[in-house]
Parts: C-alpha cells; sequence; structure tokens
C-alpha cells in the first residue's frame, strides 16, 4: 500500500488546521513516547518502554510497506498518532472477512492541554482523519479493533459512525522485529457511504 508523502489538510471551521504528515521515528518520538507512556494509553501496549525503543518500533514501521504511522496536528501542535495498515497483512485479517478497499486504523488521541478537555476537540480530529482514509486513500471501509476493555475508544469509534462487529482474539505474533501479545478486541467497521451519504 503507498500512501501519500505530502502532508493531508483541512481546515475546520470553528476547530482550527487539521494537518497529517507521516510520522517521523526520530523527531517525532519525544511528543509520542510521551502520549503512549500515559496510564490513558495503556491499550495502545507501550507503557513501560523507553524512548529509544518507541522510535525503533516506528522506525521498523516506516520501512514497511503494508503499516503507516502518522502525526496529526492541529495549528501546528500534536494532537494525534494515526495508524493505517492493510487488514489482509496484519493478525486482524484471520479474524474477519477482509474485503477489497478495506483498510485498518489505530488512533491514539493527545492529551488534552493546559485548559483541560474542549468540546467537539474529538470528534473534529475523528472526521480528518476518516476523510483522510477514506476519500485521500480511496477506501470503501475502514475498521477498527480496539481492545475489548477500552470502552471510550469504543464509544468514540461508535459516536463516528462505524458499527460495531464481531468481539475476536487478536492471535500472537512473535517474530524477530516484532512482539505483539494476544489481543481480546472489538471490531468496529465504518464505510465510506455512510461516512459521506450520498
Amino acid at each position: 500500500m503507498t500512501e501519500p508523502t505530502a502532508p493531508y489538510g483541512q481546515h475546520v471551521v470553528g476547530f482550527g488546521a487539521v494537518r497529517i504528515r507521516p510520522l517521523d521515528p526520530a523527531s517525532d518520538a519525544d511528543v509520542i513516547h510521551r502520549w503512549v507512556s500515559e496510564e490513558r494509553a495503556v491499550f495502545w501496549g507501550m507503557n513501560g518502554l523507553t524512548r529509544d525503543q518507541v522510535a525503533e518500533i516506528y522506525a521498523h514501521m516506516a520501512g514497511l510497506d503494508t503499516h503507516h504511522a502518522h502525526l496529526v496536528t492541529k495549528d501546528g501542535v500534536p494532537a494525534a498518532l494515526l495508524q493505517t495498515y492493510e487488514p489482509a497483512a496484519d493478525r486482524v485479517g484471520a479474524c474477519y472477512g477482509v474485503r477489497p478497499g478495506d483498510l485498518g486504523v489505530h488512533v491514539l488521541l493527545g492529551p488534552a492541554g493546559p485548559d483541560g478537555p474542549r468540546p467537539g476537540w474529538t470528534s473534529a480530529l475523528l472526521t480528518v482523519m476518516t476523510t483522510y482514509a477514506l476519500r485521500a486513500l480511496d477506501r470503501l471501509r475502514l475498521v477498527a479493533d480496539p481492545d475489548v476493555r477500552n470502552t471510550k475508544a469504543i464509544a468514540r469509534f461508535e459516536r463516528q459512525g462505524f458499527v460495531r462487529g464481531p468481539a475476536v482474539v487478536l492471535p500472537e505474533v512473535d517474530l524477530a522485529d516484532v512482539y505483539l501479545p494476544e489481543k481480546h478486541a472489538q471490531l468496529a467497521f465504518l464505510d465510506r457511504e455512510v461516512a459521506f451519504p450520498g
């Protein structure tokens, strides 16, 4: 899967300028390490890793054709991490019937700023990310696989129009470059015609 290397940008009225660009494993490692080390990011699976370990993981991902990491910014400030992947090349592909045009997504929102949570923030960022994945990348359906215990993420996806699929067990992956423990996941799907009717 080839993805645009140029940043994708969208202005959201009343919110600001949102940009999505490829993650730079070296220069973005500090902010990503800070995010994934927080307790709220426990389901991301990187709690306890060092900055260099996080950078190594994303450097490995940057060399793959099937998995991509993106930094999402709002008005130039890091706001979210978006990972996209080909479900057929991922362990989730063994758990449901992959269709042509499917794209897997993992989303980690940055922490609230000094002013605390802001109404509409999550919705605005997710709208830009889904627009990027479905329109800019020309995909027909998005697939999310949050941990079944991550009720906040599941509810967030549902508010965005995702429909729950089955709860599945993603198998352990133990390779030379990658280790992923078994994961109990709640699949959720967003069809392009649902996100953009008409």
